[in-house]
């Protein structure tokens, strides 16, 4: 039997197959590589700042207006956008916007407005990165895609799990995954 150390050595640490005695494992839960934070500190304060000094927001809003910019990449939770909002009032860079409306909606103070001309340069890099999101997820998020990796990666779990999995068979299928990543490569 091949093993477990071996098998991780041909095909990475996180694709481990299975058999009598190994384990079978995709890597982090959801496949693929760790999700990355979306935001790093601060830099939400300053996506909402910017959002409701283009136009007067309400929670649900912005969070749908995040969604929308990162082209369904990433929606905050309402427990992320609301204490966030809550900082910004406390800061004096957003007040309650005047209306009468049952959501409550807010605007950026002149606090806000400077602060925002004063970090221009960093807004709008935030901003394109944001935007790439939903572009590079465009570039291999295709139902296509996801249809063709779940069947490898529903055979390769079957096979493992049926305990039908010798040392050869998993040479063999090694072989197999390698050479098609080298002719994905190649395209």
């Amino acid at each position: 039997m091949m093993a477990e150390a071996e098998c991780k050595e041909g095909l990475g640490a996180s694709a481990r197959f299975g058999g009598p005695g190994w384990t079978f494992d995709f890597g982090p839960r959801g496949g693929g590589r760790r999700r990355r934070r979306m935001f790093g500190s601060g830099e939400l304060r300053l996506v909402l700042l910017k959002l409701v000094a283009d136009e007067p927001r309400h929670g649900y809003e912005l969070i749908k207006a995040i969604e929308e910019l990162t082209e369904g990449a990433y929606a905050p939770s309402p427990g992320t956008i609301y204490p966030t909002l809550s900082l910004l009032e406390d800061e004096g860079a957003i007040a309650q916007a005047a209306g009468d409306e049952t959501r409550k909606a807010y605007e950026a103070t002149d606090a806000g407005r400077t602060e925002l001309e004063e970090r221009a340069d960093e807004v709008d890099a935030l901003f394109e990165r944001l935007s790439g999101h939903g572009e590079h997820r465009r570039a291999f998020a295709t139902p296509e895609m996801f249809r063709a990796l779940g069947n490898l990666a529903g055979v390769l779990k079957n096979r493992a799990r049926s305990g039908k999995l010798d040392e050869q068979t998993m040479r063999e299928i090694v072989d197999l995954v390698d050479e098609l990543a080298k002719k994905i490569e190649r395209l």
